[in-house]
């Protein structure tokens, strides 16, 4: 059976994390040491690696032999919790379990001592689903936890818990993972199942991924059942449902020139051609987004991460408008993405938009 990329390539060490070195690091202190806490809490986006360092950090704590304050994979203990019937770790859906009654077996059971491992760990991912009396059950069994008990809350709204279940957990905000590390770790894993893939699909994919490396490697999987053991830009795009840049870029610098007709004219070739309208939405407004960057930050080279002919173009179209322009521009396309889903004529929409930024002028603004 083919097993998914994000899973098949799960980090099982710290080391194999991308992106959170400022949590896997203090978490590798801390087995180290033996500093273990009571209770964490692991809080960010999805796909970032909140319940992937969970699990390494429940075997990490409780390995006989870890290897750099990450599991050994081949002691004892590190085997026997690779088995799903493990009760010493064990993971909790909170989705699907966030009533007070499970809360409350929970309490029951924790107070049973692990039975090969050191630790008893408790990962709750999606704490936030919790009822309210479910929390107030959890809430005394962090207060007065056992000495072998250690819990991991996992969520990605992290606003809905109550202050006090945040006030009991040891804290770490899970960021997004620059593009680069995504492209990087693209590279790994296809040069480790043998397919080849140019540098702009892999950019066009690390980006689709918007940061989370289990959706990239989703998005890799979908490209990979499509173009098979190579990759190109031109399947890549087929299967992201995206424009090629270069069509964005003519459709933005039409709009910049206020050439009405040139707007329609290009509109109409995109929609001829078959690329997904809402997809051009969204990427209209990055491409002014990134034509701001430019004009306001200094280090715009190392934030855009972009081919030095790209960037060329960008900065040729951000000399010829203005800081005013571009937030106009950003805010008519950005407020339509919503509706373009649901619009009885995308094109249309679309069109009435970047007419609508295309006419603007200082009456206007003023």
């Amino acid at each position: 059976m083919y097993l998914a990329l994000y899973r098949k390539f799960r980090p099982k060490t710290f080391n194999q994390v991308i992106g959170q070195e400022h949590i896997t690091s203090t978490l590798i202190n801390q087995v180290k040491t033996g500093q273990i806490g009571h209770a964490y809490l692991f809080t960010g986006s999805r796909g970032t690696g909140k319940t992937s360092c969970a699990k390494i950090f429940a075997k990490a704590i409780n390995c006989l032999n870890n290897l750099n304050g990450s599991p050994c994979g081949n002691c004892e203990v590190c085997k026997s919790l690779e088995d799903p019937s493990n009760i010493d770790v064990l993971e909790i859906d909170a989705a699907s379990n966030n009533g007070v009654n499970e809360i409350r077996e929970l309490r029951e059971k924790i107070k049973y001592s692990p039975i090969n491992a050191k630790y008893k760990v408790y990962i709750i991912d999606e704490v936030h689903m919790l009822t309210d009396s479910a929390f107030n059950a959890l809430l005394k069994t962090l207060e007065e936890p056992p000495k072998h008990a250690v819990f991991i809350l996992a969520t990605t709204e992290v606003y809905k818990l109550p202050a006090t279940i945040l006030s009991r957990c040891m804290r770490f905000d899970f960021r997004l993972v620059d593009t680069n590390l995504l492209v990087e770790h693209l590279k790994m894993v296809f040069s480790s199942i043998g397919v080849t893939a140019d540098n702009a699909s892999l950019q066009a994919i690390a980006v689709a991924g918007e940061g989370s490396v289990r959706d990239t490697l989703s998005i890799a999987d979908c490209v990979l059942a499509f173009s098979g053991n190579n990759i190109t830009i031109d399947k890549t795009l087929e299967i992201l449902g995206a424009s090629d840049k270069k069509i964005v870029s003519d459709l933005a610098n039409k709009i910049i020139n206020k050439n009405l007709g040139g707007v329609l004219e290009t509109i109409n070739d995109i929609y001829s051609s078959g690329k997904n309208l809402i997809s051009i939405g969204k990427e209209i407004t990055i491409h002014f987004k990134n034509l701001l960057i430019i004009k306001s930050c200094t280090d715009y080279k190392k934030m855009l991460n972009v081919s030095n002919e790209t960037l060329q173009e960008l900065i040729n179209q951000a000399n010829i408008t203005t800081v005013e322009d571009l937030l106009f521009y950003m805010q008519k396309f950005s407020n339509i993405e919503a509706e373009l889903k649901y619009a009885l004529s995308p094109k249309t929409l679309i069109e009435l938009t970047a007419l609508e930024c295309a006419s603007l002028n200082n009456e206007k603004k003023n």
